[in-house]
């Protein structure tokens, strides 16, 4: 079994984690060749593209600017990411056998890598799906990606399985040809809802703790199996036959 996770928009490039193994990005002149595209980018124009305020406007401005720099910092994507996702995750704890595991188990998306292994090496960066480059066709990078993700995807998930885990978000389906991934693997597509006004309700911040914890389950207990999943719990979370269908369980807290 194959799990997808999102990338994090908050990356660090230092970390006390000492991982067992570095490895280059697949599509590492496809990143080059962004970055290079993005560094042309006034801070003015970043901040529109990015939809982010000046300050950070500023800071990714610098990162595309020093990105093909000798001393532009680099760590492994597991390491690198570090929104609530991947704090749930909690990498710290992972001994060697849970980090190379990992690596064959569990993929990232990017919208400047396109797919990730954790132990990819990666430099700081900040992209979104719907910037659209010129020197691409003015196409978005959903669509850059689509046609070069799309067979690697399926061949990875068939060679471990043939079952996806997918608990990335939403979005992050237009960077495949999705219909084809459907058609050739078998997808488990776990919910997260809290109790709330007599239904059950998906709240975004507990929804990434619980990617992030499931996940993590998955890669420490070495899990294979969808029905295995169902095992999981945590904060009051828990499996809901009733409101689940086949390939979407849904976990539910607080009822």
């Amino acid at each position: 079994m194959i799990t997808l996770l999102s990338c994090a928009k908050t990356m660090s490039f230092s970390s006390k984690v000492k991982a067992p193994l570095q490895t280059e990005p697949r599509f590492k002149t496809e990143a080059a060749d962004i970055a290079l595209q993005m560094s042309q980018y006034a801070v003015d124009d970043l901040e529109r593209l990015l939809h982010v305020n000046s300050k950070m406007a500023l800071e990714n401005y610098k990162r595309f600017q020093e990105f093909h720099s000798d001393f532009a910092p680099e760590l492994q994507a597991l390491l690198a990411y570090t929104g609530i996702v991947f704090k749930r995750l909690d990498p710290q704890s992972f001994t060697k056998e849970d980090f190379l595991y990992a690596q064959d188990h569990l993929r990232l998306t990017s919208f400047c890598y396109g797919l990730l292994r954790p132990m990819d090496l990666i430099r700081p960066y900040r992209l979104e799906g719907d910037v659209r480059l010129p020197e691409f066709g003015g196409q978005t990078m959903f669509a850059y990606w689509r046609s070069r993700l799309t067979d690697l995807f399926i061949d990875e998930i068939k060679a471990s399985g043939g079952v996806l885990c997918n608990l990335a978000s939403g979005e992050m389906k237009d960077l495949f040809d999705w219909a084809r991934v459907e058609k050739e693997v078998r997808i488990i597509t776990p919910e997260f809802r809290v109790w709330k006004k007599d239904k059950p309700t998906t709240v975004v911040i507990y929804a990434k703790m619980c990617r992030g914890e499931m996940t993590r389950l998955i890669l420490k207990e070495r899990i294979e199996r969808p029905d295995d999943l169902l095992s999981f719990s945590w904060e009051g979370f828990a499996y809901d036959e009733e409101f689940s269908r086949p390939d979407h369980p849904v976990f539910i807290s607080g009822q």
